[in-house]
């Protein structure tokens, strides 16, 4: 064979080799999940240049794009979302553990920005921004009117560090228009809303979101807690949505001695991980109890099915949420992301805590709490609605069901005794807040030497606070009602009390004052009594 001969042989060779590895390379992509994701994605790019080259009107692809994104998400379960790359910032700011602004609070009322409160050390505090103060210009320009909404007051005040916003500002009692030059700076995201001792020997610490910062901000309760004599903790989950799993972790942690089975997750393409304490906790032998509610979810589920199921301590509330799907935020190549679930996580008894649900039927999953309330299950522990068909044990050998979130140990009813149709309008309209602002803002100083909630307390039962809201509330549309009033009376008091309290005090003003007689906050107290 000549040197040209072998040459077209080897060639021939070597295209049939390739052609072998093309086609058992394709076969297999085929046969699996690769070539058909590829050729759904080819497809939907060829439709939306088909439509933007030859469809007979004009259309906006990019929007086209994004509501096909959304859509597609959509199908997928409740929890699998699509995140345009203009809103992306935005979403991750609540879960992280600082964001750059001018450091306030603030409130929308009468179409004017009320600045709530003003953050220790931060950017508002230097040049002197007080509590009370009105936002009505930014950068020059009027500032007010019913087109301002939140979202468009936090992208005015919100910037990167070192950038400067100048505002004009109304305050109580000065005529003229005051003007100050803000250098945004870094502000910080709490998670931990508040620490405090809420009897001799207990801690209570309330925990709103498992954040970045959660984990040092949790650690640092628990060091505050224990030099003022803390010996056991309440520990509130309720209306916590979730978050960080490793936060919760990690919080869990400090509660389980050695070995012990936090929580597990696994999924298609996503192998099994444990987590697992390692004792090096600083509570491990304090009694604890953990509150939750049916907006507890997520980490919070975490944290409170890894309590329960090491029967470790006592869970107190109603059912949670139910959401046990794993979610890992992906970007896309134009700064957008999609926050797709790709694992289920279960308890260390091995239940899953996810509550049913159709692919592709969102709204009926999240009609599941309203379907709760009109069942009477948030009334009556024998109204609850969830599987009991598949049992699981605790490592005490415990009874406890999966398939629809934690059940508590104790369950702790709605007190609806004093809801009445006058009380559901004030909250619902925003009164009870809207007056405390009011009250706060003309009673400043007077109210300036207060120094705790229970001096606050005592100051505001010698007020006549519920009868001026009524004409409060009167004159924004909602008649009195005695028979009514009197039957929400204490409930009134309480909340415009701890209202105005907050407004001068912050958080610690607030919740002790709220809590109160909170009363599963009072049942915790007492089975922690019982624990020596």
């Amino acid at each position: 064979m000549n040197k040209r001969n072998f040459a077209l042989v080897l060639i021939v060779l070597i295209s049939i080799l390739c052609g072998i590895l093309l086609g058992n390379l394709l076969s297999k992509r085929a046969n699996g999940s690769g070539l058909s994701g590829m050729m759904a994605h080819s497809k939907v790019d060829e439709l939306l240049s088909i439509i933007n080259s030859q469809y007979v009107d004009t259309v906006n692809v990019k929007q086209t794009t994004e509501e096909v994104m959304t859509d597609i998400a959509s199908k997928l379960d409740p929890h699998t979302v699509y995140i345009p790359a203009a809103d992306l910032a935005a979403v991750n700011s609540e879960l992280e553990g600082s964001f750059s602004g001018i450091g306030v609070q603030f409130n929308i009322q009468n179409d004017t920005i009320m600045i709530v409160a003003v953050i220790s050390g931060g950017p508002s505090e230097k040049v002197g921004l007080l509590a009370g103060d009105r936002i009505v210009k930014v950068n020059d320009s009027i500032f007010v009117g019913k087109k301002i909404n939140n979202e468009k007051v936090m992208k005015k005040l919100r910037g990167k560090e070192g950038t400067k916003v100048k505002l004009g500002v109304k305050r109580h009692g000065t005529h003229e228009i005051l003007y100050y030059s803000i250098t945004r700076g870094d502000i910080p995201v709490n998670s931990v809303d508040i620490a405090y001792m809420i009897e001799p020997g207990v801690g209570f610490i309330k925990v709103s979101k498992f954040a970045d910062t959660t984990y040092s901000e949790f650690l640092n309760a628990i060091a505050k807690l224990r030099n003022q004599g803390a010996k056991k903790y309440i520990i509130d989950l309720r209306e916590n949505s979730g978050g960080f799993m490793e936060q919760a972790i990690n919080m869990v942690n400090e509660f389980l001695p050695a070995g012990r089975m936090i929580v597990y997750s696994k999924g298609k393409s996503y192998p099994r991980s444990e987590a697992k304490s390692d004792g090096k906790g600083s509570c491990i032998n304090q009694p604890i109890v953990v509150l939750i509610d049916e907006f507890s979810a997520s980490a919070s589920e975490i944290f409170s099915g890894a309590i329960q199921d090491n029967d470790r301590g006592l869970i107190i509330g109603r059912r949670s949420f139910g959401k046990g799907l794993v979610q890992q935020q992906m970007k896309l190549y134009d700064q957008s992301a999609i926050r797709l679930t790709v694992a289920r996580y279960y308890t260390p008894s091995g239940r899953s805590i996810q509550k049913p649900y159709e692919r592709g039927k969102a709204e009926d999953y999240e009609m599941d709490i309203f379907n709760r309330y009109k069942h009477g299950e948030l009334d009556s522990k024998d109204s609850i609605h969830v599987t009991k068909t598949v049992k699981y044990k605790t490592i005490g050998g415990r009874t406890v069901y999966g398939g629809g979130g934690i059940m508590p140990d104790i369950f702790v009813p709605r007190d609806t005794s004093e809801y009445t149709p006058y009380l559901n309008k004030v909250i619902n309209y925003g009164f009870l807040y809207q007056y405390a602002f009011q009250y706060s803002d003309k009673n400043r100083e007077k109210l300036k030497p207060i120094k705790n909630w229970q001096q606050m307390s005592t100051y505001l039962d010698g007020q006549n606070l519920l009868s001026d809201f009524m004409v409060f509330a009167a004159n924004k549309g909602v008649a009195s009602n005695p028979r009514q009033i009197n039957i929400s009376k204490r409930f009134l008091l309480l909340q415009l009390k701890a209202y105005i309290s907050r407004n001068l005090l912050g958080e610690p003003g607030f919740y002790p004052l709220l809590y109160k007689d909170d009363k599963t906050v009072k049942m915790a107290l007492e089975e922690l009594k019982k624990k020596q």
